[in-house]
């Protein structure tokens, strides 16, 4: 089971987990929610767990929260370089929707 998994590596909003032949890199900000579909993701190009989030208007998306990079294809540095990517991203977005009132 996936919440079973050794934690190699956590940020804020990501944590790389230690599977037999993948590293597991989960997205925070998505836990919680319900794994409706795996597929490639077309960005990392490597299989992903997938759940469906609805904006304002009711329309549905599908998001990643998980992703499965396999030992045999990618080093725990190389998933670390896409999970410190998430991080920045989400950290920018943070300071935008959220700034400090100093």
């Amino acid at each position: 089971m996936l919440l079973d998994l050794p934690v190699l590596k956590k940020g804020l909003f990501y944590f790389i987990k230690d599977g037999d032949t993948d590293f597991v890199m989960e997205d925070k900000t998505k836990r919680g929610l319900t794994v409706k579909e795996s597929s490639i993701d077309e960005k990392l190009t490597v299989k992903a767990d997938k759940g469906m989030i609805h904006d304002m208007d009711g329309i549905g998306h599908w998001v990643p929260i998980r992703w499965y990079f396999s030992k045999s294809l990618f080093s725990l540095s190389q998933v670390l370089i896409h999970a410190e990517d998430m991080e920045k991203k989400y950290t920018e977005l943070r300071e935008l929707t959220c700034p400090d009132d100093d």
